[in-house]
């Protein structure tokens, strides 16, 4: 989460935190076949598709840096579907949707990374399923919202914390990644 420091803190000025704290949107929710999808089924069937029944095989043969650059391959090419709805249900022009598309297999490859790190490191298939419904919640983050703002003092306060977000995240990746905090046997002395 600490990686959407700034998105997160976009919330919290637009005031959409508070939307958080009302029972009626959770109810709500639950009971959206599109929200329960992105935030529930896909996060759970996706991450054991592609982390823990795709790594398994891959690691093996290839080695652990290797399939973590490999399985996010087939993950973002997973996602090339998006541009069939764009174009049939949506009516965008081939080409914007193209780029959509394109441009949401690359971060879905990114993350597919990330999520397959998550899972050989900690060796749980939580930490994925819990990183990828809170970014499908979160979706890509919005850098263009951060010049609405007209005060320049709330804008480089925002900016700042995209890269808080960024640098903390990278410094706090691996310690709190760390095998032994996930391992049985932290409770053994």
């Amino acid at each position: 989460m600490v990686l959407f420091m700034g998105p997160l803190f976009l919330h919290y000025m637009d005031g959409v935190f508070r939307l958080y704290l009302e029972p009626q949107y959770w109810i709500k929710s639950s009971k959206n076949y599109i929200w329960l999808r992105n935030h529930v089924a896909a996060p759970i069937s996706e991450e054991f598709i592609f982390r823990a029944c795709m790594l398994p095989f891959l690691v093996p043969q290839f080695g652990e840096g290797w399939s973590i650059i490999l399985c996010p391959l087939f993950f973002g090419v997973a996602h090339l579907h998006h541009l069939i709805e764009r174009v049939t249900h949506q009516n965008e022009e081939v080409k914007d949707a193209l780029k959509k598309s394109l441009f949401q297999m690359a971060y879905t490859t990114v993350f597919g990374a990330y999520s397959a790190f998550l899972f050989i490191r900690t060796g749980h298939l939580i930490a994925p399923i819990l990183a990828h419904a809170f970014c499908n919640h979160m979706g890509f983050p919005a850098f263009n919202e951060v010049f609405a703002y007209e005060d320049k003092r709330i804008r480089r306060k925002i900016m700042a914390a995209f890269v808080a977000g960024l640098l903390l995240w990278m410094y706090l990746l691996f310690p709190l990644t760390a095998p032994f905090l996930y391992s049985n046997d932290v409770y053994h002395y």
